[in-house]
């Protein structure tokens, strides 16, 4: 088994000239650009017509610390199905990205929630000899052991959001902080609260049993009991908009007073709001979590309880395929000494309040 830092740059030129293998019946989509074919080789082209097109762009590189080659970097990419506004936007910000910069060609896996389906695409993708592969599992342990395998192949592995169980499955990972976002929002709600030793605090949390709803509550009961406060009231969603406006009813019914309210996730939001709406509540300030468009858009008209957001970015795909191109360019982050790309990136987690609500609401993703 390779040490995690093996695979770090280009595969040798032999590796890219052998002929692409065959690939059986796995469905994959792509958008097309005028210059997908330009840069690669008849194999390539083949290989391109049996797994999906491939996407390309013709601008100039954005990454920094890259440089334009002049030669295609091939890069798959596979995450679960959109089935909400966020996910959505992860695997549109990575072909968005992949269209910005000159030199890379993504194929882009159709996306889903079936395990074996996401493994079969990795398993095409080290097939088709991928430069790189940019994967957001839906299950990191299940995905662990095809990861590896396209390690071990020579196919630097980026790890979004969702951890492998491995250090061995990829050569960067890069991950949202949800323990930041419970501190985010704690810290912000302390400072609206201040002066206020008896405020009632609700929470509305996403899926109990997953480790980023326990992150993000305990970053949250962590900030309050900074400033002497606490959760006086709980319930947790499904992060779907009827599981947000179910919980939301049952907390109001519950909650005859309170004074700020945290929902952990803007999709699920939005059946949150329509519960508190629907309640005619008005008297305590609300924060969101994730950092949705529409919650940005209430909270610029400032006439809801919205009155800030957490992020958790849902560009964290698009930063994905800049740190594959930058690690088969054998690239660094330019503001670093270091020369090599950082083995794990945490996102930050920053409070969006009408103040700054413009600086972010161009990257944000539509519930």
């Amino acid at each position: 088994m390779p040490s995690p830092s093996r695979p770090t740059g280009r595969r040798r030129p032999v590796l890219r000239s052998l002929a692409a293998v065959a690939v059986g019946a796995l469905a994959l989509t792509a958008c097309t650009n005028s210059s997908s074919s330009s840069g690669t080789t008849p194999a390539e082209n083949s290989s391109a017509a049996n797994t999906g097109t491939v996407a390309g762009g013709t601008g100039s590189s954005g990454a920094t610390g890259g440089s334009a080659t002049g030669e295609k970097i091939r890069i798959g990419f596979s995450a679960p199905a959109a089935d909400h506004g966020w996910m959505g936007s992860i695997t549109k910000s990575a072909v968005a990205e992949a269209e910005a910069l000159g030199d890379v060609d993504l194929i882009v896996a159709e996306g889903t929630n079936d395990v074996n389906l996401q493994i079969s695409q990795v398993e095409t993708f080290i097939n088709d000899k991928v430069d790189a592969i940019v994967l957001l599992p839906f299950d990191g342990a299940a995905m662990t052991d095809v990861a590896i395998k396209a390690m071990n192949a020579g196919i630097p592995v980026i790890n979004v959001d969702r951890e492998f169980a491995s250090p061995f499955a990829a050569r960067a990972t890069i991950l949202g902080d949800n323990y930041g976002m419970g501190v985010s929002a704690g810290t912000y709600i302390c400072e609206q609260l201040s002066g206020k030793p008896d405020a009632v605090v609700a929470e509305i949390a996403g899926i109990d049993s997953l480790p980023l709803t326990q992150d993000r509550s305990k970053g949250f009961s962590d900030a309050l009991a900074d400033c002497g406060l606490s959760v006086t009231n709980r319930v947790a969603a499904e992060f779907t908009v009827e599981s947000g406006e179910a919980a939301a009813s049952n907390l109001l019914q519950a909650a005859p007073k309170i004074d700020a309210l945290w929902n952990h996730d803007d999709d699920q939001g939005v059946g949150v709001m329509a519960a508190i709406n629907n309640a005619g509540r008005s008297e305590f300030v609300m924060v969101g979590g994730a950092g949705s468009a529409n919650v940005m858009r209430d909270i610029q008209a400032d006439d809801t309880v919205l009155k800030a957001t957490v992020i958790y970015p849902s560009t964290q795909a698009a930063d994905g395929i800049r740190l594959a191109r930058l690690v088969v360019q054998d690239e660094a982050l330019g503001d670093l000494v270091e020369v090599a790309v950082p083995r794990e990136i945490v996102l930050y987690a920053p409070v969006v309040t009408k103040e700054n609500v413009d600086q972010f609401l161009p990257t944000a993703f539509e519930s």
